[in-house]
């Protein structure tokens, strides 16, 4: 049998499904467990990066952050956070998946808030808005695309980064792949790769569509009053 016969073999057996180790279990485990850690990153990075993008600092703190985010390997914080008090546990999963969400977030937010056309913001200040108001009617509609497209960035990279928690004893579709390497079932190794590539898959899919509903219209970018219409498509 190929490997690809055994993987669809796996697949498509029905016990596969079901029950504390099967694949519906699991992706609920890692959809969880995603989602906790793309909220927590979210809360985490976005005001910080709104902020300063609104008073138009911190751009070395930004870089500085994502810099270290891209030198530091998540499985090296997995095993740091599991190895000390919190233990192998969904809490150490989470907060290295978290560390490793903010980067994305924090320098599109950040950049985003950046790129807006400052023509626009001054010509809001001119109008009698306020730094708040400025910032929640004008800058932030206009670089809500690129807000989520650091959200959606994030949101790939952890689902596929939770793949490796199982190294570490961590839930999710992870564990697929690992027993299936234990066991030296390919097909098993296989369906596992292929289901966290879908779940990735997906969730981009998702992100990406949000964010073209989001993207302003060229009417609305042009706008010099920083007064926002409707797409009247």
């Amino acid at each position: 049998m190929s490997v690809w016969q055994a993987t669809i073999s796996w697949l498509t057996t029905a016990a596969h499904w079901s029950g504390p180790e099967g694949i519906t279990t699991r992706v609920i485990q890692h959809l969880t467990l995603s989602a906790l850690s793309l909220a927590l990153a979210c809360a985490v990075a976005l005001p910080l990066s709104l902020w300063l993008g609104h008073i138009g600092r911190g751009g070395f703190l930004a870089i500085a952050v994502t810099n270290v985010g891209r030198a530091v390997p998540t499985f090296a914080l997995l095993s740091v956070f599991s190895l000390t008090a919190l233990g192998f546990s969904n809490r150490s999963v989470v907060l290295a998946l978290v560390l490793f969400g903010i980067p994305p977030v924090l320098t599109n937010a950040y950049t985003a808030l950046r790129d807006v056309d400052p023509d626009v913001v001054e010509a809001a200040r001119g109008v009698g808005m306020t730094g708040p108001q400025v910032l929640a009617r004008v800058e932030l509609p206009l670089a809500l695309p690129l807000v989520v497209n650091g959200i959606r960035l994030a949101a790939v990279q952890i689902v596929a980064t939770l793949t490796i928690a199982a190294l570490v004893a961590g839930p999710g579709l992870g564990r697929i792949i690992s027993q299936g390497f234990g066991t030296h079932n390919n097909g098993e190794t296989v369906a596992g790769a292929l289901l966290v590539v879908a779940l990735a898959v997906v969730v981009e899919g998702l992100f990406a569509l949000a964010q073209r509903r989001l993207r302003p219209s060229q009417e609305n970018r042009n706008k010099p009053s920083g007064i926002l219409v409707a797409d009247p498509s």
